[in-house]
């Protein structure tokens, strides 16, 4: 596929790329693989740790999944862990996602993302400051936070220890005046500490893409109908199992054959989603 270069003084007003006019250190040039959309529209980055946990893969994937559902752009760094689920998650979805990386397009760092990185280019694209032939460096990492963020409305933060690489982009995020969202999770996870301590410092709080839609675009929420689907397997097995007449928790646990934990957490997240809500008594309905 063709690579596309873009001199930022091209930029129209109101076009995809055009909040990058107003960044600090806007990049000289752009190169891009795949297709931007025509104009603006909601874009959230989603950013964290390369290493999540259950709780934190399977929150980012339900938030990634609902925005893209919703029309929202979801933009990452194309890194490993939480960049690659929000990506595909995104992608599986059927939304459009926008990886930024760190060197030129002609490499894709880790290598073990080179057939997300060809489909993101076929529901989205790939984006670089970085000269073809250019290698990953660590400054790049840190300089190609700016361009993250600078793309979104709001990033999100949805696991990530203290020193996490990730308050890099969060940095850049409040240097632009952007929305910033975090996912609460359990004190005594390293990996929470992160979003943890942003919502003490007064970041939103984000517990559904509900959460983000309703500062950044709450004219989607008014004309989106909310489809009733899980963002997984188990869920979607769930939700369709109390279609059926299932109401009891333990009835559901046996009919869906999955084990304890994993039936735990895909009924909490399902009730944290909206989806499902308790009765009492561990009896559920939609």
């Amino acid at each position: 596929m063709k690579v596309n270069k873009i001199n930022i003084k091209g930029i129209v007003s109101e076009s995809f790329l055009s909040p990058l006019l107003h960044i600090a250190k806007p990049p000289e040039n752009l190169y891009i693989k795949g297709t931007l959309p025509d104009k603006k529209m909601p874009v959230v980055a989603i950013v964290g740790t390369r290493r999540p946990s259950a709780y934190g893969r399977e929150v980012t994937q339900m938030i990634a999944s609902d925005l893209a559902r919703n029309g929202v752009i979801v933009v990452s760094g194309l890194a490993a862990g939480i960049d690659t689920i929000a990506h595909t998650a995104t992608l599986e979805a059927g939304g459009t996602t926008i990886a930024v990386l760190a060197q030129g397009l002609h490499e894709i760092y880790p290598a073990t993302n080179k057939a997300l990185s060809e489909r993101i280019t076929k529901q989205g694209a790939l984006i670089s400051e970085y000269e073809m032939g250019e290698p990953a460096m660590k400054h790049h990492f840190l300089a190609r936070n700016r361009i993250v963020s600078g793309l979104a409305d709001a990033i999100v933060v949805t696991e990530a220890a203290d020193k996490s690489g990730t308050f890099s982009t969060v940095a850049h995020a409040l240097e632009q005046n952007k929305e910033v969202f975090a996912v609460p999770g359990p004190i005594n996870s390293l990996l929470s500490v992160g979003p943890n301590r942003l919502l003490q410092q007064g970041a939103r709080v984000v517990l559904s893409a509900r959460d983000i839609l309703d500062v950044i675009a709450p004219q989607m929420v008014a004309q989106q109908q909310r489809l009733v689907f899980g963002d997984t397997p188990l869920e979607s097995l769930i939700i369709d199992l109390i279609k059926s007449g299932i109401r009891t928790g333990d009835e559901l646990l046996e009919k869906s054959e999955a084990s304890t934990a994993e039936f735990s957490t895909a009924l909490t997240m399902l009730e944290l989603h909206g989806t499902i809500k308790s009765l009492g008594g561990n009896m559920w309905s939609l």
